[in-house]
């Protein structure tokens, strides 16, 4: 098997593995939470306290996780996220009550920060250096249809086995499935000359301290003011959707057109976007926002689905902007570490977004908040504009 096949085989089985996470960590509440509410007869905003109890905590413990993939490579630390993660399912289909609910999504935190994205990216980051651009693509691409397999699965099994049931069959998932997957990841760190012989060159060249402070910065900016639209719009979309004027129905639809939005925003990055920087990719990704936005300030509810893919092919673009802009501006030394600082602050503001703006969702009228949303997205576009490759030595 020649390198880059192998390099394929490798983001192929991630991509598996992490469509399975997702499926069963970050969008299983969607489905699962108005059932627990039920059952436990529990506050709506504890039992989805609890989830963005998991999300901070994950935030906080992204760092370390970047300096364990930097110290270890990503192939242990991937196979104690799936052991994790499926602890913490098992956990919420045996213990009883609220703080059952709560100790689930504790140790689901901790599984989500050692083996979501950006734990995948930083694998492949040490695996193949600034060659890995390809694979973190594809990662996302196959990633890109957790919520498509999670949520039809879910809602099938919730009436036949419960939520218990439903969360006790997904950590058998993670350990049969997904685990099995992370042993297929390479054990040790392979250089990047073994796929590219130029492409780990340039970050053996200390970087100026200054230039990268700067940058990382402007790109932590950009990324959390996104995490804060997107954590936002998911929880709310559907609703504003409503408040433009749209029925139940049309706006189930539009919104559905996200996913299929955000998968066709990383087939764009794949295809047309595999000879540009990605910094110039994610300036695209980072405009169609805005101009979505704008489109329906000016031409109202009838703009409303060509908002939602505006918005789906953004959101699908910073993914893999998210892991691929870092690798390209700073190079392969140290990037588990960046990943797992810049990390931090996105699922900070993805854990604190819907329960922050709620009451700006709540007061204003749906296109103004809307209109606010492409208003923020030209802020953090604009941290991008200033960023440059490194300065030559």
């Amino acid at each position: 098997m020649t390198p880059a096949a192998d390099q394929r085989g490798v983001a192929l089985r991630l991509g598996v593995a992490q469509t399975l996470a997702w499926a069963t960590t970050y969008y299983l509440p969607a489905l699962v939470a108005p059932v627990v509410v039920a059952d436990l007869r529990a506050d709506p905003a504890l039992i989805y306290g609890a989830f963005s109890l998991a999300l901070l905590i994950a935030g906080l413990a992204a760092p370390r996780t970047g300096r364990l993939i930097e110290q270890w490579g990503g192939r242990p630390v991937l196979l104690a996220s799936s052991g994790c993660i499926a602890t913490g399912l098992a956990l919420l289909g045996l213990l009883p009550g609220l703080a059952g609910w709560f100790a689930g999504w504790v140790v689901l935190g901790l599984g989500m920060a050692l083996g979501l994205y950006e734990a995948a990216f930083a694998t492949l980051g040490v695996l193949y250096g600034r060659a890995a651009r390809r694979s973190i693509t594809l990662v996302t691409l196959v990633a890109g249809f957790a919520s498509t397999v999670g949520w039809p699965l879910t809602a099938m099994l919730l009436p036949m086995i419960g939520w218990r049931g439903t969360c006790l069959a997904y950590a058998g998932v993670n350990l049969l499935l997904v685990l099995p997957l992370y042993l297929l990841v390479p054990r040790a760190a392979r250089p990047a000359e073994a796929t590219d012989p130029a492409a780990a060159a340039p970050a053996e060249v200390p970087l100026p301290a200054d230039w990268v402070r700067r940058s990382f910065r402007l790109l932590a900016v950009f990324f959390t003011l996104r995490a804060i639209i997107s954590a936002t719009l998911s929880v709310h979309l559907i609703a504003l959707l409503g408040g433009l004027g749209l029925s139940v129905g049309a706006a189930v639809a539009a919104a559905a057109l996200q996913g299929p939005s955000q998968v066709g925003g990383r087939l764009l990055e794949f295809t047309l976007g595999k000879a540009a920087h990605p910094l110039r990719v994610a300036r695209l990704g980072g405009v169609l926002l805005p101009a979505g936005a704008l489109l329906l300030v000016l031409a109202g509810p009838a703009a409303a689905v060509p908002f939602v893919m505006l918005y789906g092919a953004s959101n699908g673009i910073m993914t893999i902007s998210r892991g691929a802009v870092p690798l390209a501006l700073f190079g392969a030394r140290g990037y588990p570490v960046l990943m797992g600082r810049l990390a931090m602050p996105i699922l900070l503001a993805q854990a604190a977004a819907p329960a922050v703006t709620a009451p700006l969702v709540a007061g204003l009228p749906a296109l103004a908040v809307l209109g606010l949303a492409g208003a923020l997205a030209a802020v953090a576009l604009a941290c991008l504009l200033p960023l440059r490759a490194a300065p030559g030595p």
